[in-house]
């Protein structure tokens, strides 16, 4: 059985074939594919590199990402488990696929792969997670300052969540908190996963211990939205754990984590939106994000309002400052009608 950096290799001798098959309506310029994005989108922003020692490799301007071919097969076909990326990548090779243990019972009925797109790849990854509530991911935020993080239904427990180094390919298996990333009507679009050290410490002790799974652009994690009707004031950011914090001080006022400036700069904004307030974070990459938004908002009318946290984000004023603290600096910042509603009294 072809393991995972000989069948990256091989996608990588293949790579132009690859890209025509998962990313059909890029083009070839040069010794690059060009596409818009990981889930087949018209756009420039994807770059693959075609030839010489560095082929296969991937990278997309707009999102960060980056991998080799065998994360491009992940990604485009949403896929969470690595026996089901190996599975594609080796029915794309027309190598011969694991003999399941049942056929090596006597089983003669095997089932055919499943091509499963990105959205339903996460909404099945979503589905097996447990809830939040006394467990290791619950724990990692209480950690953080976030309480009651339970209460939130975009919010769940993976016990055993599986892990590739985009490097050296080696796979493995971590504890994670698993977030929904949904698109305005509620539907799960993606997931973004944490990975947790098992021992408690914080994050996983890996390369990149943060992912998103599916479509992300336009989308995000929500947090008391309501998925029916108008939504006339909103927060929204880019980290999970910077929302987190705010609606921890901000009950019931409707927040969204974009996860990435990038994507906080395409959020789609719902109907009947009246006031926006982005949250900032204190980097060249947050105020891509926020002017990006903003821009979008104003075109439709919404007045886009900046919180600014007094630190770094509004974890780090929440951890360090301290939750009353924090509400004094955004009572200075809200609307007096939206503190008078939201913020405790």
């Amino acid at each position: 059985m072809s393991s995972a950096s000989e069948l990256a290799d091989r996608l990588a001798r293949n790579a132009e074939a690859v890209c025509k098959h998962y990313l059909s309506v890029g083009r070839r310029a040069g010794n690059y594919w060009i596409v818009g994005d990981v889930a087949n989108s018209k756009g420039r922003s994807l770059f693959v590199r075609l030839t010489g020692p560095r082929a296969g490799k991937w990278s997309d301007a707009a999102t960060g990402q980056y991998g080799d071919l065998l994360d491009l097969v992940r990604e485009a076909c949403g896929l969470a488990d690595f026996r089901d990326v190996a599975d594609e990548a080796r029915l794309f090779l027309n190598e011969p696929q694991p003999i399941p243990a049942s056929s090596r019972r006597g089983d003669a009925h095997t089932a055919p792969p499943v091509d499963r797109p990105a959205g339903e790849c996460a909404r099945r990854l979503f589905r097996i997670t447990e809830p939040l509530s006394g467990s290791l991911a619950d724990s990692y935020l209480r950690q953080r300052g976030i309480l009651r993080a339970a209460l939130h239904q975009a919010l769940r427990f993976h016990p055993s969540c599986y892990y590739r180094d985009l490097v050296t390919g080696r796979t493995s298996t971590f504890p994670a908190l698993i977030a929904a990333v949904t698109d305005p009507s509620g539907v799960i679009t993606g997931v973004h996963r944490t990975w947790l050290d098992p021992q408690g410490k914080g994050k996983a002790q890996v390369a990149d211990p943060r992912r998103a799974l599916g479509r992300l652009l336009g989308n995000a994690v929500r947090f008391c939205f309501p998925f029916h009707g108008p939504v006339p004031v909103i927060v929204a950011g880019e980290g999970l754990e910077s929302i987190l914090s705010l609606a921890r001080v901000l009950p019931g006022m409707p927040m969204v984590s974009a996860l990435t400036a990038n994507h906080l700069a395409a959020f789609r904004l719902t109907d009947g939106c009246r006031r926006l307030y982005i949250a900032a974070d204190a980097d060249a990459a947050g105020r891509h994000g926020i002017e990006g938004l903003s821009r979008r908002a104003q075109a439709l009318g919404t007045l886009p309002l900046v919180l600014a946290p007094e630190l770094g984000d509004f974890n780090e004023d929440l951890r360090r400052l301290g939750p009353e603290r924090l509400i004094a600096n955004l009572k200075a910042q809200l609307a007096p009608e939206d503190a008078l509603a939201f913020l405790p009294a």
